[in-house]
């Protein structure tokens, strides 16, 4: 019988911390019920103390999720931890997750402190943790880079202590594959007690090796994984979900097992992808739009006589519909639904008919629209109520022509008008609003990005503005790039008046 493989998501937590990536409490709900449907078996749901409304979107997920244990993210801290317990107290099944830095580096630099230091406060927030809950994952950051024999030590001393998981980070994404699960097998061999906890794997991707080092600690005896949808992360990323649960499946002599239902994989993908606006990339494994795609003639010759020629998975088990319904113009309210429900998008009639208006304008302007335009529209109905709205938008340039651009807004339920001149038409429209609203905002950030194909493909515009000191991003999609550019602009003006949680 197969052993079975912890499936650690962090998505919420770790996957969050991607500037601009932010959700609310709602969104964060509708994620983790998401998970919990995929069948992970614990949600890292934030990190308690480092925010109000991270406290309280830990209590909310506490409550709304019922088979996942709920795990929350403490420093080895006292007062993070006792705030962790605080925010974990409805769950069905609390886990505290504490820990301290473990490689020299840390040690010396960040805590200006010594190795036995280190361990006896690493023991004492175990301990201390223990008295709050059953379940505590230590996490020996930055293990990737610490002395084996030191780090045995502390994982003898935190599982004595009580830890019922303990987490071994290649924090920086430094380690080889085969350097890091000799790290764990040197664990699993030089432990007295390890068999009283479980070890996990948490893999960054700095150097594009996170999924082969998580692979490599889980054959050498790791039985946990940390994990996000789309591999989304700090830096570079984590581990992707979609890779471990996927590698684990096609490789039937690995005798290894999730218990994550496949089928759930591309939805929730898409979902993450449009909450978060952070579009995944076309070749990205597994869920990228170009996984099952094949051009050269070769390849789909050999596909189309057998498509295990070419494909190793089959597009279905990942939830990917090889015969997908084709939108258009002249499609109705029920296959509009029938495609977003597919994608782990859920509307009520009311949403439904707002979105649906947004998409015939669009479909009239597009032969045929994608996965990701429909999200595009979910996401403009999602913010729609907002202090400032475009109301128009006019955009002239051409060869020889000074470039000019009038826009029309309301703000605060006020018309106001205004036209500029630019070194182009997103200069000259950026402008044009800048003479209603001030410019006190500095734009650090424009990134245009396509997210379908062709000429009347839809493009996103990611953008990051600093406002007294406090940065805002703001994302706009539409087939009209100038149009993205002030959507995105516009959407980081109205982060700014609200300060709300998306600022950071």
């Amino acid at each position: 019988m197969s052993e079975k493989v912890y499936i650690f998501d962090t998505t919420l937590r770790d996957g969050e911390q991607v500037p601009g990536c932010q959700l609310n409490t709602v969104e964060k709900i509708h994620v983790a019920k998401s998970l919990e449907a995929l069948g992970v078996d614990v949600i890292e749901a934030g990190f308690p103390i480092s925010s109000p409304g991270d406290f309280q979107s830990v209590v909310e997920i506490s409550k709304a999720v019922t088979e996942p244990v709920v795990c929350a993210l403490s420093r080895a801290v006292e007062k993070d931890i006792e705030t962790a317990a605080q925010a974990l107290r409805h769950a069905k099944r609390g886990r505290i997750h504490t820990g301290i830095g473990t490689s020299d580096s840390h040690i010396r630099f960040k805590f200006n402190s010594n190795r036995e230091e280190i361990l006896e406060r690493a023991v004492k927030a175990v301990k201390f943790a223990r008295r709050f809950t059953d379940d505590v994952e230590f996490y020996a950051e930055d293990a990737g880079r610490t002395d084996n024999g030191y780090l045995a030590r502390v994982v003898e001393a935190v599982i004595k202590a009580g830890a019922t998981v303990v987490n071994i980070p290649d924090t920086t994404g430094y380690c080889l594959p085969a350097e890091y699960g000799a790290k764990i097998r040197f664990l699993m061999d030089n432990v007295d007690c390890i068999d009283r906890a479980v070890i996990s794997t948490h893999c960054h991707n700095d150097l594009g090796m996170a999924t082969a080092n998580t692979m490599a600690g889980l054959l050498n005896g790791a039985r946990q994984c940390e994990v996000t949808m789309n591999g989304i992360g700090e830096r570079a990323g984590n581990t992707a979900l979609e890779e471990i649960v996927m590698i684990l499946r096609s490789h039937k002599d690995i005798d290894l097992e999730t218990g994550i239902d496949s089928r759930r994989i591309y939805p929730i993908s898409r979902m993450v992808s449009n909450l978060m606006n952070m579009p995944v990339q076309a070749n990205k494994a597994i869920v990228g739009r170009n996984a099952f795609a094949h051009s050269s003639g070769i390849h789909q010759d050999g596909v189309l006589k057998n498509a295990s020629t070419y494909e190793i998975i089959d597009p279905q088990d990942v939830g990917v519909d090889s015969n997908s319904i084709v939108l258009t113009a002249r499609s109705g309210h029920a296959a509009l639904k029938f495609r977003l429900e597919s994608l782990g998008v859920h509307l009520d009639k009311e949403q439904l008919d707002t979105v649906y208006a947004a998409f015939l304008k669009l479909a009239d302007s597009k032969k045929e629209l994608t996965d990701d335009d429909i999200l595009m529209l979910v996401g403009q109905q999602r913010s729609g109520n907002r202090r400032i709205k475009v109301e128009w938008l006019q955009a002239t340039s051409g060869v020889g022509i000074k470039p000019t651009a009038s826009i029309g807004l309301e703000v605060d339920g006020r018309k106001v008008e205004a036209a500029a001149t630019g070194n182009g038409p997103v200069d000259a429209s950026v402008n044009a609003l800048r003479k209603i609203v001030g410019e006190d905002t500095n734009i650090n950030e424009f990134t245009i990005q396509g997210v379908s194909r062709g000429t009347d493909d839809c493009c996103k515009v990611h953008m990051q503005v600093e406002n007294q000191g406090r940065f805002y991003y703001g994302f706009g999609t539409s087939t009209d790039i100038v149009t993205a550019s002030i959507d995105a602009y516009v959407d980081c003006l109205n982060k700014c008046s609200e300060k709300d949680e998306h600022s950071v």
